[in-house]
């Protein structure tokens, strides 16, 4: 068997395991095949188009027809037709959070210590609705503060001031705000290990995780405590670090472009005994 065929088998096993939860979501949420293929299709036209066009040449529809493996014909479809809307609570999402995150960040909302003040909801130079406008636009500042009142990332006190209670934006309840997340964290996720994959010797990403076979299911509570405690506070002082680069950094490289940068964790577990197939 030469590289080639090893690498698309490669290819098939990694895709086939990354499925398996997805079609469960999509299973969950009553998503049938037909609607998969056709956001599968329209997202297969829309990469070629845009990432795989040939250096000072216009992308054209039988250039996405021959790399797609789609006809001409359904490749005109899917570029005539209103792209897949992405989910509103995308959009919400990062607005939200850009909240949290200046009212974590910015000095002109903490006290002395540095500590987040607790803002009034309307009113005052320092006030919940001067936040919003600073950090989410012309998005209304009753909205935003509903939507974090509903998450419990902010606590209204009895003298109806507005605390901060956690900067991370992470719905309590609500499927379509989680949705989001989803879409946004595992894109990020696999665009590390395409990146790896392509630049590893180069230019890697980090991309590195423990995980222990055969574990005791008893054992598993100390270790989600251990995990989260430890895990908040490694992405605290990361947020703290990038926070102050962000700042001091902008005026030496105004020449350069605006770059989104992060890093996550994440915890899994799963029971080692396969699950049996079901039969009809």
């Amino acid at each position: 068997m030469d590289a080639e065929n090893r690498i698309h088998i490669a290819v098939n096993a990694a895709v086939l395991k990354l499925l398996r939860p997805l079609c469960r979501l999509l299973l969950r949420h009553h998503v049938p095949f037909a609607a998969f293929e056709e956001l599968a299709k329209h997202t297969y036209v829309q990469v070629a188009l845009d990432d795989f066009g040939i250096p000072g040449k216009k992308p054209t529809l039988s250039r996405a027809s021959i790399l797609t493996g789609l006809t001409r014909k359904d490749v005109q479809r899917l570029v005539a037709d209103t792209a897949p809307e992405r989910a509103a609570s995308d959009e919400g999402y990062n607005r939200a959070a850009r909240v949290l995150t200046g009212w974590a960040r910015d000095a002109e909302f903490h006290d002395d210590k540095g500590t987040p003040l607790a803002l009034d909801p309307l009113e005052g130079s320092q006030s919940f609705a001067v936040l919003v406008r600073r950090y989410s636009g012309d998005m209304p500042a009753r909205a935003v503060l509903d939507e974090l009142l509903r998450v419990g990332s902010v606590r209204q006190r009895d003298d109806q001031k507005l605390e901060l209670v956690t900067s991370g934006y992470v719905p309590r309840s609500g499927e379509t705000e989680k949705l989001g997340i989803l879409g946004s964290d595992v894109a990020d996720l696999i665009s590390t290990i395409d990146h790896n994959l392509q630049h590893a010797d180069t230019d890697p990403r980090f991309q590195r995780k423990v995980m222990y076979t055969d574990y005791p299911a008893s054992e598993l509570p100390a270790f989600r405590k251990l995990s989260s405690a430890q895990a908040q506070e490694l992405l605290e002082k990361f947020d703290r670090w990038l926070a102050v680069h962000e700042k001091s950094d902008k005026t030496d490289h105004s020449s350069q472009p605006a770059m989104r940068v992060g890093m996550g964790i994440y915890y899994f577990e799963e029971p080692m005994v396969p699950a049996h197939r079901k039969e009809d």
